[in-house]
């Protein structure tokens, strides 16, 4: 199975290319750049490779929820490059990708991703790595208030993302216990969208270039200058 996947909905901007279970990477923090980056990257992988995009069996995004431009980057790239190859796309949770990261990097399992929204809020989700290594929500992605997150069951949870580097304090006296550690620096990648991606294909989750949309979880998509990346 060979894959394409992007990602650019945080201050990271990456491709991945998966092949058979093995994956090349092009990933920079460059924020405000990854509009010029990421059809490079996707080129130098492909080139590397030495596939035609035609010859991919499928595309894969990191759909949000995360930075608006960055998700709209993505989603006008992915369903472009679709649409002009005639291949399916797989939308993967930006969430979930942070959260395969932190599994793939350091093998924890109970994982708690979240991404500063602005406006005192942040996008919320809440993982398990299954027995199949890969990250599987336990509830939907959600918008709150850092004193709004659920209490997950049992200790030992990690927390990842920027919404634990502007809330962490806040999300820690809610939680207490639950919470091992956090990483707050944690950004998205495409190796993580790629193996979601390809896993999502398998099980049937690719959707039509036109069906390829956003997540923007937030019902007013405007930005304020704080907010772009």
């Amino acid at each position: 199975m060979r894959v394409l996947a992007i990602e650019t909905a945080t201050e990271a901007c990456s491709a991945a290319l998966y092949i058979s279970g093995e994956i090349r990477l092009r990933y920079q923090v460059e924020p405000r750049r990854h509009s010029e980056l990421i059809l490079p990257m996707m080129e130098a992988l492909l080139a590397e490779a030495e596939i035609a995009l035609s010859a991919l069996d499928a595309l894969a995004f990191g759909c949000g929820p995360g930075s608006f431009t960055g998700v709209r980057i993505a989603t006008g790239v992915v369903q472009g490059a679709a649409f002009g190859a005639d291949l399916p796309v797989v939308p993967v949770s930006t969430l979930a990708a942070l959260a395969q990261r932190r599994y793939r990097e350091q093998g924890e399992k109970h994982l708690l991703p979240a991404y500063d929204a602005r406006m005192d809020e942040l996008y919320w989700g809440c993982y398990r790595i299954g027995d199949d290594g890969l990250a599987h929500p336990l509830n939907d992605d959600l918008l709150l208030r850092p004193d709004q997150v659920d209490l997950p069951t049992g200790e030992g949870w990690v927390g990842v993302g920027s919404g634990w580097a502007s809330y962490g304090a806040t999300l820690r006296n809610r939680l207490g216990a639950c919470v091992a550690a956090f990483d707050g620096a944690l950004l998205c990648s495409a190796w993580d969208v790629a193996m979601l991606g390809a896993a999502g294909f398998n099980a049937g989750k690719a959707v039509p270039a036109e069906q390829a949309l956003p997540v923007y979880l937030r019902d007013k998509v405007a930005e304020t200058r704080g907010s772009r990346t």
